[in-house]
């Protein structure tokens, strides 16, 4: 086996990016503190082409030196904008008929190996805070809560992997 070059995985620009068919998933950041975190959901979000990245509360936003480090330049091909406010960020995809998934370990949570998409609907999905998860006012006002099984000793995965996981999800299912 011989690995690829750059060249053989002829991958598009960011203007042809922009101008592709997306996945109809929005990936909303509830106060991430990490901008690693954060340039490493635009790269995410970037290979699987979700529609966009909302940056609310505390979450940095870009351009920025410690973003792009992770990113790699997808905090330009990705749609992102800031909403302060989380629960308004919430409401407002609500409104425009967005089903909105908190991704978080709640009674009657959706496991993810469980979860099944209509590929007629579009979709958001709230990752929370590095410590303190997603707020339990956004959890209490989104339509559901997704929960990624886990077998080991510890009681939660990095915000950026467990972005990983769910967007591959979404992407399996609806691309």
């Amino acid at each position: 086996m011989e690995k690829k070059t750059i060249f053989d995985l002829k991958r598009i620009s960011p203007e042809e990016f922009k101008r592709v068919d997306k996945i109809p998933l929005i990936v909303i950041l509830d106060n991430i503190r990490s901008l690693n975190n954060v340039g490493s959901v635009f790269r995410t979000g970037d290979a699987f082409r979700i529609e966009k990245v909302i940056l609310c509360g505390i979450t940095a936003v870009p351009p920025h030196p410690e973003i792009h480090k992770t990113a790699l330049g997808a905090e330009d091909s990705v749609m992102w904008h800031y909403e302060e406010n989380t629960c308004k960020a919430v409401d407002d995809l609500q409104e425009k008929g967005y089903v909105v998934y908190a991704i978080e370990q709640v009674e009657n949570s959706i496991l993810l190996n469980d979860l099944s998409l209509d590929k007629k609907k579009k979709y958001a999905v709230v990752l929370g805070n590095e410590v303190k998860g997603v707020q339990q006012k956004v959890v209490d006002i989104c339509d559901q809560s997704i929960e990624i099984p886990q077998y080991g000793t510890k009681h939660s995965l990095n915000v950026s992997v467990t972005a990983g996981l769910v967007i591959w999800d979404f992407f399996k299912q609806l691309g």
